[in-house]
């Protein structure tokens, strides 16, 4: 068990990080070059952006859990 919580915060770590280097800064980002260039008249982010935004809170929400279940797994062992 504790290799795969090793082993899914390693992968989640290199996914967390190239999530947020994808996001758009103040001039624009990575997430333009995939086609979240084309803005919407009714909302303030275009869809890439939202499912952008989606994604990177549930890979942070699998990094956190495996953070609490190493955590709980070095308590208890």
């Amino acid at each position: 068990m504790r290799m795969f919580l090793d082993i899914l915060l390693i992968i989640t770590s290199v996914l967390l990080v190239l999530l947020v280097l994808l996001h758009r800064a103040k001039g624009g980002g990575l997430s333009s070059l995939f086609g979240g260039g084309v803005q919407s008249s009714l909302s303030g982010s275009t869809v890439v952006e939202k499912n952008l935004d989606r994604l990177t809170i549930f890979v942070g929400a699998i990094w956190f859990i495996s953070i609490l279940g190493i955590g709980l797994e070095i308590k208890f062992a």
